[in-house]
């Protein structure tokens, strides 16, 4: 009887880890962009984080996306979300800027950068209609 359990515990283990281990992998996160050229992943981290704030002419509107937060910090910016909140909180005090506005989905933040020149956000799903400016 042990025996015939352990056998279907290692059964288990090995279906999980051949299913990928019973993780779920991170969803793609799409930025997209109205008005601003192609960005690699360091301008996009500037962006969000407010070291960078114009491209060009067009002054930079960088918009959260609270449905796919998660992803975009840790694909993107490489950090958790404290560490996110504390750079901003940090750069208000020391330099008077606010946070992005964070928008509660896909399809607000796709609203958001259609009607805002310079506006800069990221999806989770390829979006149509708007300037996609990198893929993470």
């Amino acid at each position: 009887m042990k025996t015939s359990l352990k056998l279907l515990r290692c059964l288990a283990m090995a279906g999980l880890v051949a299913a990928g281990g019973g993780q779920a992998s991170a969803a793609d996160v799409y930025v997209i962009a109205n008005g601003v050229a192609e960005l690699s992943p360091e301008e996009v981290k500037e962006i969000f984080l407010g070291e960078v704030q114009f491209a060009g002419t067009h002054k930079l509107l960088p918009v959260d996306n609270a449905g796919a937060q998660a992803d975009f910090l840790a694909k993107v910016l490489k950090m958790s979300g404290a560490k996110y909140a504390s750079a901003w909180t940090k750069k208000a005090f020391r330099d008077g800027l606010n946070a992005p506005p964070v928008r509660a989905s896909d399809a607000e933040v796709l609203g958001f950068v259609k009607a805002n020149p310079g506006a800069i956000g990221y999806v989770s799903s390829l979006p149509a209609g708007v300037h996609v400016v990198g893929k993470f």
